[in-house]
Parts: structure tokens; sequence; C-alpha cells
């Protein structure tokens, strides 16, 4: 090898050990500064309710610095978990920091609220009442209390529910054990209105320029004079696409549905659909998801599609913690939303405010009042289920409100 050659890599050689040595003595610097390194840190309460949304800081009372990042913290696993972060100090050096946490289920179980009915011989009411909890998925829900499902007669017991985390609700209620009812079939093809509130009263006072007045129609309604109600002044309208047959049943189509999406086209009216879903878990809400998009390919819609789930009567049977409902709910949604369509959650007052965690889509608030206190946000609100329009003549009808932008 040539001299300048070997004098270049002795240089090189030098140089990578210099280098080297500087990345050492670096290190060393860095890791005797954060020995030495000013820590005021303060924590708060390290013990966190199980699906709580909470980021690093929420758990930091204090610090003497920032922190690097502030991530949303994993609580869906009861126990202890370990969160580690990085913060700059006053001294700007970089700090590595750990702590625990523990992950905790403090929340009783939801149980039915009313008395209970039960026919003679039904072993099984338990399952058909309203029994759930925020994060087991089967709580265990009996009746504490003396009683005779074989003898008719009002008994009074105490419902009780306890799940896995120890947590337990009870009340005191009566389980009235009856005869079941006879059928009785209707052969009248007549309806006959008892009460009912004109679309013309609720377009007086509730008609405004931000929004639009609206009805939602399933097979409930019969035949249907469709240019009749455009000539009622209905501007939208939400149709039933369909649904399940009960816990784990067929998926069907609305008997109407073709009819009625065909109609309202027709009339240049703008459609949305609803699904009334029994889904059980993911699988079933994405396989309804699937259905709806299936159904609805030829047809223009120009309104949201909307997830419909109010079984919480029979809530028991559907081994479903209140996570776990969210959880089917947002698949259908999300389904719906990655095929170019507006997803919407359809629920009560009640059930939105206690059971529904709907941060995401657009919401259909049902509230029969005259003026809705409900504080979350909606895009759709139900406000009467006696509505009467012309040319919708057996049957009374469901009311809505749309606004152009999300109250």
């Amino acid at each position: 090898m040539k001299k300048q050659y070997r004098e270049l890599l002795s240089y090189i050689i030098m140089f990578l050990i210099i280098i080297l040595l500087l990345i050492i003595f670096s290190h060393v610097y860095h890791n005797f500064r954060v020995k030495h390194a000013h820590i005021d840190i303060d924590l708060g309460n390290t013990n966190v309710e199980v699906y709580s949304k909470i980021k690093t800081s929420d758990l930091i009372n204090s610090i003497n610095g920032e922190l690097v990042e502030d991530n949303y913290i994993n609580t869906s696993v009861l126990g202890k978990k370990e969160i580690n972060f990085q913060y700059i100090n006053e001294e700007n050096i970089k700090i590595p920091y750990s702590f625990e946490i523990n992950i905790v289920d403090t929340t009783n179980p939801s149980i039915s609220w009313n008395n209970i009915t039960a026919y003679i011989g039904d072993k099984n009411f338990i399952d058909n009442t309203f029994c759930g909890d925020n994060y087991d998925d089967k709580p265990k829900c009996y009746i504490d209390g003396e009683y005779d499902i074989n003898t008719p007669g009002t008994y009074p017991v105490t419902y009780v529910s306890k799940d896995s985390s120890g947590n337990v609700s009870k009340r005191d209620i009566n389980l009235i054990v009856k005869e079941k009812p006879k059928k009785v079939t209707n052969t009248s093809s007549t309806y006959k209105f008892t009460s009912y509130t004109p679309i013309e009263d609720v377009i007086s006072y509730y008609k405004k320029k931000d929004n639009q007045i609206g009805i939602d129609v399933s097979k409930w309604d019969k035949e249907i004079n469709y240019k009749k109600v455009k000539e009622s002044k209905v501007e939208f309208v939400m149709i039933k696409l369909g649904g399940r047959d009960g816990l784990h049943g067929d998926l069907y189509l609305d008997p109407n549905y073709k009819k009625n999406i065909e109609g309202f086209t027709k009339e240049n009216l703008p459609v949305g659909v609803y699904f009334y879903s029994h889904a059980s878990n993911k699988e079933e809400a994405i396989e309804e998801a699937k259905f709806v998009i299936k159904n609805i390919k030829k047809y223009k819609i120009d309104l949201p599609i909307a997830f419909d789930w109010e079984n919480f009567n029979t809530y028991k049977k559907y081994n479903m913690s209140f996570h776990t409902l969210n959880e089917v709910a947002d698949s259908f949604l999300k389904h719906i939303e990655s095929k170019g369509y507006e997803p919407m959650l359809y629920g009560s007052k009640y059930h939105l405010e206690t059971y529904w965690e709907n941060n995401k889509y657009k919401t259909w608030l049902a509230h029969y009042v005259n003026e809705t206190n409900y504080q979350g946000k909606y895009y759709m609100w139900q406000l009467r289920n006696d509505g009467r329009v012309n040319g919708i003549d057996q049957s009374v009808v469901d009311i809505n409100v749309m606004y152009k932008k999300t109250n």
C-alpha cells in the first residue's frame, strides 16, 4: 500500500475514533445530567376507571416541564399497567419517567327499573329483562325473594345484579306472574285515530330556514300516496330498509322498502334509510351493514344511513357489555362510512345519555316532547310518533326535524 493511502487510512481511523469518543462522552454526559436532573412530578389519582378516555397528562397534577408526547392510554384491561413517557424539564433535559396505574371497574350494573311481568311456567323470564354492565358481558342477574312462577300473583322481590368486579345493584320490585294472553286477530283494515298531531302544526311551529321537516316510514304505514305526502310539505323521508329477525335471526327487507324508496324518489324527495338491528357482536353488525349496502346500491341516497338498536327491554339475552354494544354500533357505522355513505346512530334521549358513546357520527335523537333538553349534539330529531300526514291514511307516522348544521 502506498504511503499516502496508509496516511489517509490512519486519518480516517483517528477521525472515527474521535467521533466514537464524542458519542460516548455525549451519552455519558447526558446520563449524568439525567441522573442529576431536577424532577418534580406530582401524580394525581392512579386508580383509573376502565374504558376511561385519558391521556398521560390527565394523570399528572403538576410537572416541571413539558411532555414530549401526550398519548392516550389504553384502559380496556383491568389491573396494573406501567405508563412510560419522556418530558423536558426547565433545564432543557429530556427525562424518561414511568409510573404505575391501576385500571379498575367501580361501576354498578344497570338493572330493570320497573316491575317485571312473567307468564305462568316461564322459568327463563329473567332473560327478557333489562340487565347489563359497562364492562362485564355476562353479569349475574337474578331475583331474590319468594315467588311461584306457576301461580298467578304479585310477588314483592328484589332484582339483583353482580358483575365480575364485585359491583352489585339491587332494586325492590314486584314480579307479576300471570297467564299468557291469547292472540287476538285484528280483522279491521281501517286505522282508527284516537289522537294525533297534524304535520301542519309541526311545520307551523318548528319550520325554520336552517331545518327541514320530514317523516320516517316502514311497513306499518301500509299504503302511501307519495305525491300527497310531498304536497303535505314533507321535505325528507327516512325509510326502514329492514332488520334482523331477533337475536341471531335472519336478515330481512321491510316488505314496503322497495315500494317506498322508489315512490319517494320518484317525487324527488330526499331519502335516507335505517336498519333495525339485533346484532350481538361485531361480525353480525358488519353482516347487517353489508346487507344495507347491497340493497341501496341502485338508489339515490341523499341522507344518512341509521343504525337502530333498541333491544334494551331484553338486553340480558344479548350477553353484551355496554362497551361491547358501542363496538357493535361502531362496526356497522364504520362499514357504512367506508362505502361512501353518511352513517348515523339512532337512539332515545335516555339511552343516548346513558349507554351510547357517539362522538364521531351523526345522531338521530328520539325524544317526544315539544322542546328537547338533550345536551348532546344531534343532526335529526324525532319529536313526534303520532303524526298525521295526508297520503298516509291508515296509520300515524313519526315526524322529524333535520338540521342543516348539527345541533
